[in-house]
């Protein structure tokens, strides 16, 4: 049992050792700062480019990708609210009525108020004899 545990010992200790060894050494040679600094450098330089571009677009008067993104948005805008108007057109014309027609049955109803009177005024008399029969 003791040379089982002094194997053991030994393998332990190689771990640690070779371990701390491995991980000293990644700390001290892998490039992390220098990727971040190149990373850093090229959104610093991307930034760049796209002020200047957007500089320049503006000084030739052209229009950049933003403001064309802006106009078709309102373009949209605008294609709604034209269709909305139309819709509401057409709702219109369908509710109007012709003047024709507003004539003529205006016509009629003059004359069924004018037989509805009559009728009434021949029940209003058959009432009056037959309360005077009485």
């Amino acid at each position: 049992m003791n040379l089982e545990t002094n194997l053991f010992d030994i393998w332990k200790d190689y771990y640690e050792k070779s371990s701390s060894f491995f991980d000293e050494s990644i700390k001290e040679n892998f490039p992390s700062n220098g990727i971040a600094q190149v990373m850093e450098m090229n959104l610093m330089y991307k930034k760049l480019i796209d002020e200047s571009t957007e500089k320049y677009l503006e000084l030739v008067n052209l229009p950049s990708r933003n403001d064309l993104a802006n106009l078709s948005s309102l373009v949209v805008n605008v294609d709604a609210k034209v269709d909305n108007l139309e819709e509401l057109l057409e709702d219109s014309n369908s509710n109007q009525v012709d003047p024709a027609s507003f004539k003529q049955e205006l016509a009629a109803l003059k004359k069924d108020m004018k037989n509805f009177d009559s009728k009434l005024n021949q029940i209003l008399t058959q009432l009056k004899v037959s309360e005077v029969s009485k």
